[in-house]
């Protein structure tokens, strides 16, 4: 898990320089929270300040030494403030979302990624402030714990090959299913907008290409399944042991 949780926990991270930000219940008395926004400021470490029921549900499930409800959350192990050439150098899975459109499903793909593990998500599309809003908003926040990126989808694939990032597209065309590509390692994982799928360039770039099984008469599943199916294949790859 990238969590620390509780106050002990994120002291301890943040004196064995682990932590790369931290969470913390807004205007609770505790004094502890001063030393760790003291060694935040030392180390420049970001804060982010949110309700008490921000931090609640941000927290993963207590041990049975731990307090119900902490009041201070640290990031391990990955840093939300890298550019794009820094995700690429640390590898890792990245998503690319080509050419998706809605807010909303931009948003629950930034919170579905960050959930598996991923390092990183791409967005090619371009979006205003207001749909910026929504997108993090419907990721319920998520984006502030992952580097999200706006670039275009040639620039992306440009930098997979560079840094020699293996390439999965998940589209109709594929002829494997999620559970025969390999997910693991450094891996671009690209998955395409609502109606046109991915670019014929990200498809003319890929390594693989994977295709959802599917045995209806509703030729596709929504974009928000197929993410959720790649995430959870790709974190049982990479963990399985």
């Amino acid at each position: 898990m990238l969590q620390r949780r509780g106050i002990a926990a994120v002291i301890a991270a943040l004196e064995a320089e682990e932590a790369t930000l931290v969470l913390l219940e807004k205007d609770h008395p505790d004094e502890q929270l001063k030393r760790i926004r003291q060694l935040c400021t030392e180390q420049g470490i970001p804060v982010e300040e949110g309700s008490q029921s921000d931090v609640w549900r941000m927290s993963i499930p207590r041990r049975d030494d731990e307090e119900e409800h902490p009041v201070a959350l640290a990031l391990v192990g990955r840093n939300p403030s890298l550019d794009i050439d820094e995700v690429f150098e640390n590898g890792g899975i990245i998503w690319l979302l080509d050419g998706v459109e809605y807010a909303t499903n931009l948003g629950f793909c930034i919170r579905t990624a960050e959930v598996s593990g991923a390092a990183a998500v791409i967005i090619s599309t371009t979006i205003n402030h207001a749909e910026r809003r929504t997108v993090r908003g419907s990721s319920m926040r998520a984006n502030r714990f992952l580097p999200v990126i706006y670039r275009a989808t040639e620039e992306v694939l440009e930098l997979a090959k560079k840094h020699r990032v293996r390439i999965v597209v998940a589209e109709d065309v594929g002829t494997i299913p999620p559970w025969k590509a390999d997910l693991s390692g450094d891996v671009l994982v690209v998955v395409g907008a609502e109606r046109e799928g991915v670019s014929e360039a990200a498809l003319a770039a890929a390594d693989q290409i994977v295709r959802l099984p599917m045995a209806g008469f509703v030729p596709s599943y929504n974009l928000q399944v197929a993410i959720s199916s790649l995430a959870i294949e790709a974190l049982r790859q990479r963990h399985e042991d």
